[in-house]
C-alpha cells in the first residue's frame, strides 16, 4: 500500500522525505520489523520504541512515525513527527486495512464485570440468529466459527483491525469486542467506527494501572463520549456509573435494568444451579445462566441485540439455547455429589456476586468451599477486600496463588490475611500452592457441598516469576472430585 494512503489519516503531522513510496506493512516492535516497513516508535509502560528507532532503520525499516525529531545520519528515510504515537497507530492500523470497522456492526462492551459474557452471549445469539459474526473477547478471537488465540482483553490496534479485516472478508456483519480500560486509555481503539457500546459495572479493578477510582471511570467514559450521533450506548441503570457515562454522549441514549423502569427491563422469577426463569420486557424465558449478575448480562445482550435490529421474540429464543460461558460460572457435578464452580472474579465486587449467586441456588444447603488468592504486581488494596469477603461468605476458604508473577506468593497471602475478621480465622487456611489449595477442598467436601475456585476462570496457564506454567482450574478440580 502507498505510504500517502496510511499517513492521509493524520493530522499535523511533519513530513520529511518522499511519500509516494510503498510500505510493506507497519510495526511498533522494532523485533518484528522487515524491510519495507513502517515503524511507529510508541512510548510504553516498559520501554519506550523511540530508543529502538535505530534497531528498526537496521532491519530495513523505510518510514518512521515518531513524537520526536528524526535522527540525524540515516538517509533515504520517511519521517513523520506526530503529537501522539499511539493514536498515529491505531488510525494508520485502521488505514492500512482499508477502514474494516465501517463495514461491520461494531459494539463495544465496556465495564468492570460481564465484559467476556456479553461479548460471547452476543456472537451466540447473533450465530444463532444466523449470521456470520465476530468476537473479539478475553477467552477468544472468533471470526465466524474460526477460533484464533486471545492475548489481551482487547488487542494492539494491528491486530485489532487484522481481525476486522478477516470478518469483513469472510462475510461477517457483525462483531462483539470487550473494551478494556487500558485499551481506551492507551488509544488502541481510536479510529474504529462502533455501531454501538455498551456499558456493565464499575468496581475496583486495575488501580495500580490508573492510580485512583475516579481516573478508571474517566477513562471509561471516555469511550462512550467517542461514539457518534447515529450510534447507540447502553448502560446499566443499576450501576451508580451508568448515567455518567450518558453525560456528553452524542449517542442515542439506552438503559436497561433489574431494578428500576427503563426501556430494557429484567425481573428475576426462580433461580437454579442450573439456570433461572426470567421476565424479560414483559416475556418470560428460561435460561441457562444463574445469578443476578448473569440475569443483568443476558439483559445487556437482549438490549444490544434489539438496538442492532432483531425482532424481541427471535433474540429470546436464542437467549434460552445459549451455554453458560467457559470460566463464568461454570459448574461440574462430581459422581460423590459434590459441585465444583469454576469463576473468573478476581475483584471483590465480582466475587461477592457470585458466593451471592451460591447461597441463592444452595438449595440443599451444603457447605461453600471457596479457593480464591489474589494476582501479583496488581493492586494490593483489594487482596484483603477479597479474603474479608470470601471469608464471611463462605464456610471454609482456602487462600492460595493466583498469577503472582514477580512477588512472593506468601507476602501476598499475608496481605489477604489482614482483610480475614479475627472471628472468622477459625475457618481460613493457607495453601501457597494452588493444586494442593483445590485438591484440600475436594478432600474437605462431602455430599451436597459446593467448592468454588475463583479468580483465574477459563485461564490455561499460571504465571509464577516469568515462567508461564500449564494450569487449568477445571481439569484439576475434576480431577481430584473424580
Amino acid at each position: 500500500m502507498k505510504l500517502e494512503q496510511v499517513i492521509s489519516v493524520l493530522k499535523g503531522a511533519e513530513v520529511t522525505g518522499p511519500i509516494d513510496r510503498e510500505i510493506a506493512g507497519i510495526a511498533f516492535d522494532s523485533r518484528q520489523v522487515k524491510p519495507g516497513d513502517l515503524f511507529v516508535a510508541v512510548k510504553g509502560i516498559v520501554a519506550d520504541g523511540h530508543d529502538f528507532i535505530g534497531s528498526a532503520l537496521e532491519s530495513g525499516a523505510t518510514t518512521v512515525v515518531s513524537e520526536e525529531a528524526p535522527l540525524s545520519g540515516y538517509r533515504g528515510v520517511t519521517w513523520l513527527r506526530v503529537p501522539d504515537s499511539r493514536s498515529a497507530l491505531a488510525l494508520m492500523a485502521s488505514a492500512y486495512h482499508g477502514h474494516p470497522s465501517r463495514e461491520l456492526h461494531l459494539v463495544g462492551i465496556t465495564g468492570t464485570n460481564g465484559k467476556t459474557t456479553i461479548a460471547t452471549l452476543l456472537h451466540r445469539v447473533h450465530t444463532g440468529l444466523g449470521y456470520r459474526t465476530g468476537l473479539l473477547s478475553t477467552i477468544q478471537v472468533l471470526v465466524g466459527e474460526e477460533p484464533y488465540p486471545a492475548t489481551h482483553t482487547t488487542p494492539d490496534p494491528l491486530q485489532i483491525n487484522h481481525y476486522l479485516r478477516k470478518m469483513v472478508d469472510a462475510g461477517c456483519g457483525f462483531c462483539f469486542m470487550e473494551v478494556s480500560s487500558h485499551a481506551i486509555d492507551q488509544e488502541r481503539v481510536e479510529g474504529l467506527q462502533f455501531r454501538g457500546g455498551a456499558y456493565t459495572n464499575l468496581t475496583r479493578e486495575h488501580l495500580d494501572y490508573h492510580g485512583d477510582f475516579k481516573s478508571y471511570r474517566n477513562v471509561k467514559k471516555r469511550f462512550f463520549d467517542s461514539l457518534l450521533p447515529d450510534a447507540f450506548a447502553l448502560v446499566n441503570a443499576d450501576d451508580k456509573n451508568g448515567m455518567v457515562m450518558l453525560q456528553n454522549c452524542r449517542a442515542e441514549k439506552h438503559t436497561y435494568s433489574l431494578r428500576t423502569m427503563s426501556p430494557f427491563m429484567g425481573k428475576i422469577n426462580e433461580m437454579h444451579l442450573e439456570g433461572s426463569s426470567l421476565e424479560i420486557n414483559g416475556q418470560e424465558v428460561w435460561v441457562r445462566l444463574p445469578g443476578r449478575f448473569n440475569a443483568a448480562n443476558l439483559l445487556c445482550t437482549y438490549g444490544v441485540s434489539v438496538l442492532l435490529g432483531h425482532r424481541p421474540g427471535d433474540v429470546l429464543k436464542e437467549i434460552s439455547r445459549v451455554e453458560p460461558v467457559r470460566g463464568r460460572f461454570e459448574t461440574w457435578q462430581s459422581s460423590r455429589g459434590i459441585t465444583g464452580i469454576v469463576d473468573y472474579a478476581h475483584t471483590p465486587d465480582a466475587l461477592a456476586n457470585v458466593l451471592e449467586t451460591i447461597r441463592e441456588v444452595n438449595l440443599q444447603g451444603g457447605e461453600v468451599i471457596t479457593v480464591v488468592g489474589a494476582g501479583g504486581d496488581r493492586d494490593r488494596g483489594k487482596r484483603p477486600m477479597m479474603a474479608r469477603i470470601a471469608a464471611e461468605a463462605s464456610h471454609k476458604v482456602i487462600l492460595t496463588s493466583d498469577n503472582p508473577r514477580s512477588e512472593d506468593p506468601e507476602k501476598i497471602l499475608d496481605d489477604m490475611m489482614e482483610g480475614v475478621p479475627e472471628g472468622n480465622r477459625d475457618r481460613v487456611l493457607r495453601v501457597t500452592d494452588r493444586t494442593e489449595a483445590i485438591r484440600t477442598a475436594c478432600m474437605l467436601a462431602g455430599e451436597r457441598d459446593i467448592i468454588l475456585v475463583a479468580g483465574k476462570g477459563h485461564e490455561e496457564t499460571q504465571v509464577i516469576g516469568d515462567r508461564k506454567i500449564p494450569f487449568n482450574d477445571m481439569e484439576i478440580l475434576q480431577g481430584h472430585l473424580n
